[in-house]
């Protein structure tokens, strides 16, 4: 992988917990016009492993330039981790139409990106991810960070974008665990 601006990733040794799930990877994506975050698990019928996850820094400058950004460090992502399905947050109304349209490209830029090998998108609202990860749809960063730690057997810090990623990627784990038990039906 290219070094570039803005790139920073953080990897850890796999952990498992039991999920009972087809295998899948699954990158999950918390877009933002400033900050990206990104997270990688794997599921297997042994349970979830975290792979890896970190930010794309995209700065303050020209909108048009972060958005590049944004799409080619997705596309360097799933070029390098070649996930089979991808989580990203549904954009919901802020107080400020600007920032609202901002992040809704940004997170086109990332759609975009993460397309490129043909994996399943897949859209949840923030408090569905929390509500997955926390047990409540009102939890705060502080909380989501705490539970995804837990859940994929962390130590240390981690950023609190890096954190709402992979909350979305637990999340579409946990969709995908009810997908499978209503099918079996």
């Amino acid at each position: 992988m290219r070094k570039a601006r803005g790139f920073r990733l953080v990897s850890d040794p796999p952990r498992r917990r039991d999920a009972g799930v087809a295998p899948a990877r699954i990158l999950g994506i918390d877009p933002g016009s400033i900050v990206t975050g990104f997270g990688v698990i794997d599921v297997t019928a042994q349970g979830t492993c975290y792979v890896a996850s970190g930010n794309i820094r995209a700065g303050r400058g020209d909108l048009a330039v972060r958005l590049r950004q944004i799409f080619e460090h997705v596309v360097e992502l799933v070029e390098r981790y070649a996930p089979h399905e991808i989580a990203i947050e549904r954009v919901f109304m802020h107080a400020n139409p600007d920032s609202a349209l901002k992040l809704g490209q940004a997170r086109g830029a990332a759609l975009c990106g993460a397309t490129v090998r043909g994996a399943s998108v897949h859209e949840y609202a923030a408090r569905e991810v929390k509500l997955a990860v926390t047990g409540t749809g009102a939890a705060d960063k502080v909380q989501v960070q705490h539970m995804v730690k837990a859940l994929l057997g962390l130590e240390g810090r981690i950023a609190a974008d890096a954190a709402d990623a992979l909350a979305i990627a637990i999340c579409h784990a946990n969709h995908r665990v009810l997908q499978g038990a209503g099918a079996g039906r």
